[in-house]
This record gives C-alpha cells, structure tokens and sequence, in this order.
C-alpha cells in the first residue's frame, strides 16, 4: 500500500529538515547539541505539522541512539515503566552508541502521575527524553519535570518553508515526478496549508489522487478551494482534522456563534473525539475568552467536566452542549489571560525582583529584626476594608498588567479600583 505523501518525503537528515532554523541552522543551539552527540533533555512546543516527530527521529539517528515512542493518549504509567526499563538495558549495554531517546507525542496528555514516573530515569540520565506537545507546557507540564527538559519553541513555517515543501514534492517524490503538474498560482494551497507541512503535503496528495491519470494536475487558487470543499474528510481524532475541528469550536465560542460551535461540537462526538478532551477545552474557553464578563462560565465549565466524569456518554453529550451554548452566548472578555500573559512576560525580562519589606513574612525574631514585615498595613483595620500601600516590587511600580474589557461585569471592577486608587487603578 503506497504511503501518504507526507511520510513518503519525512526528511531523514538535518541538511533535508524544512524550516526551524532558529534551532537546528548552523551555529543553533540544537544543532551544536547534536553535533557534539550529547542531547540534554527537552520539549518541543509548537503547532501540528512544523516538524516535532521528524526532528526527533532525525537526532536519534544522528546520534546512533535507541529511539523509543509513547504516545499520551494510549500509554499508562505501566507503559512508561516499561519502556524505562528498557532504556536502563540498552544504556548499560556494551553496544549502546548512545544514550536512549524517549519521544513522548501530546505529553501535555500525560497526568501528574505519568509525568511523574519520567522524572527519575531523565534525571539520572537513563533516558534523554524528548516531548511533544501543541499546548504552553507552562500549563500543561509539571514543573519539576520542566526544571528538568528545556522548552524549545517550533513555528509556523514560512512561505519559503512551503515552497520549498513543494519543489521538493515534485521533484523527488516517486509519484508526483512522474507526473505532469502546471504550477499557476500557489496562493490558496499556502494559505489553507497555515504553515503546517503535513497539511500542504495531504493537498498534493488530495490533487494528485483527484486527478486521473495522464491527466496534468493543475495547482491554482480555483482548484485547491473546490478540492478541498468537495473533499471533506473524515474526523481524525489523532490527525489534524483533531486540531482544524476544535480550532474552529472554539472560534465559534470566541465569535459568539452558538449554532456554529453546537455543530462542531456534534461533529467531535460524531467523530469519536474523547468527551474529556472537549470538556477542558470549555474550561479553558470559559477562563480565556469569558473571564471577568461572566465567572459563573468557569463555573459550569468546571460542573460539566464534573458531569461528564459522572454520566459518561452519550448522556454526556447534554451538559457539553449546555455549556457550549453558554459560553458561547455569553459576554466575553480575555482581560484576565491577557494580564498573565503580560505578566510572565515581565517575569522573563525583570527576573526575581525582590518582595518589598513590609509584605515579607517575619515568622522569626531575626526576621523581625531585620524589618521584615515593618511598616505593613492590614486592609480589614481600614474603613471599607482598603487602604493605600505599595504592593509591587519597587522596580514595577506604576506598571499594569490587568486592563478591563468593555463589559458590564468589568466597568463595575474597574469603576471599584478607581474610587480605591484614582485612575492609576493598581496597588503601588
């Protein structure tokens, strides 16, 4: 059976990796750790089809290693042992080039537990594990396992990227080579591609199969779009159909379109998606783009996970579409995500900034001694519970970080921070 297009051409070497330069380019910092053969542990994060599972097979095989695969979504902490177990073998055999390579795909999948059993063997260097994931592993991984793993970050690749993606396919590729392709305009075939190699190489393989042969395949805006909408695929819970499907749920939450989010919801369920996955992406749709304008939508976000977790399907499918509708009809507002994003972004550029004196914590007499806590005002001795002190580090004050949306819920707050503390509105 002949294999996808996109597995066909799965670069094998450094020098054939397509995009990422800022990682593995000449003089990068992946690049000079493979080159030296020593492969510290680390993450890759970024978008479907940039790249995550090819580089990690391609640094096994320059470095020699035994490469080793876990997925997530299938793997328990009996796997993970399992295959733990045989990295500590083959790294204390006399014929082991190398260290082994464990390559986790959706490690933000993992639970608490199974990010935990990794956490031996990589610090001990039994295994150089490398993760995978689409989501902020800020969020998603354990921090004593990110201490452990660098985080490297993948992007979109470019239209260069994808030029060269398709060069490449109509060159080398054992099937298009042979045959006749008219390239009049690749607008459209980069634009639904977003960046995503696999996705550009599925539309070659959907034009090529499409058209008969001897036939030349044309490549132009007018015939990707009508291949494309007159081709549906089936729902692929583990492809990019997964990621297409949920990306435009939560669009349609996010642009207030209840009918449009019920039916991408409906075509998850349809498509065997698991109800768990969907639920803590309402979780996060209620904190990201409901936030402040409507609290009570976390917490029937939070109350349908509950329910699902206690009816299971396909009753289940109820409380996701109520909360669906919810969200989705809701006010929204992103000023909460916004302020964290904002503020680790000062944490990254300011560091560990010290806490001001006064808000110190003086269990001791040193500490008393040393004006740990002198000077502190308690808010519930002053009338309405408030009074004016300095809560910043002294370096940040006058910034902010959280900024109200236009909402009823919100001017209400804000209206509240200004009689408090004029139209500076934070606490410095």
């Amino acid at each position: 059976m002949l294999q996808p297009l996109a597995e066909r051409l799965r670069p094998q070497t450094l020098d054939d990796y397509v995009g990422q330069k800022h990682l593995v380019g000449q003089g990068s910092i992946l690049r000079r750790m493979i080159d030296s053969g020593n492969v510290a542990s680390f993450i890759l994060w970024g978008p479907p089809g940039v790249g995550k599972t090819t580089l990690a097979r391609i640094i096994a095989k320059t470095t020699k290693s035994e490469f080793h695969t876990l997925s997530a979504v299938s793997s328990g902490v009996k796997e993970v042992r399992e295959v733990i177990e045989q990295c500590r073998r083959e790294a204390q055999s006399m014929f082991s080039a190398g260290r082994p390579i464990l390559f986790i795909d959706e490690i933000h999948r993992f639970s608490k537990s199974q990010q935990d059993s990794l956490l031996g063997a990589v610090e001990d260097g039994t295994i150089t594990l490398i993760g995978a994931t689409t989501e902020n592993p800020s969020f998603e991984v354990i921090r004593p396992l990110l201490s452990r793993a660098q985080v490297y970050t993948l992007r979109p690749l470019e239209e260069a990227d994808l030029q060269t993606l398709l060069d490449r396919a109509l060159t080398l590729d054992s099937v298009l080579s042979t045959r006749k392709v008219d390239v009049v305009e690749t607008t459209a075939l980069f634009r639904y591609s977003g960046g995503d190699a696999r996705k550009l190489l599925n539309i070659l393989d959907l034009l090529e199969q499409s058209a008969a042969a001897g036939e030349t395949i044309v490549i132009d805006d007018k015939t990707v779009t009508e291949r494309l909408q007159n081709n549906p695929q089936a729902y692929d819970k583990g492809g990019e159909m997964h990621y297409d499907i949920i990306s435009a749920f939560i669009k349609s939450i996010r642009g207030s379109d209840p009918d449009a989010a019920v039916y991408w919801l409906a075509r998850m369920i349809a498509g065997g998606e698991d109800p768990e996955f969907i639920a803590r992406r309402l979780v996060i749709v209620a904190a990201e783009d409901i936030g402040l304008a409507n609290p009570n939508a976390l917490l029937l976000a939070n109350a349908t996970f509950d329910a699902l977790q206690k009816i299971g399907m396909p009753e289940g499918r109820i409380p996701l579409a109520e909360c669906t509708v919810y969200l989705a009809t809701s006010a929204k507002s992103n000023s909460a995500y916004m302020s964290i994003n904002d503020a680790l972004a000062e944490v990254e550029r300011s560091g560990n900034l010290p806490v001001p004196l006064h808000l110190r914590n003086a269990p001791t007499s040193l500490m008393k001694k040393l004006g740990y806590g002198v000077g502190y005002k308690y808010a519930h001795d002053y009338p309405s519970n408030f009074v004016r002190q300095q809560f910043m580090p002294d370096k940040l004050q006058g910034i902010r970080f959280w900024r109200p949306c236009d909402n009823p819920a919100e001017a209400t707050m804000l209206s509240r921070q200004q009689s408090r503390w004029g139209d500076n509105n934070h606490g410095n």
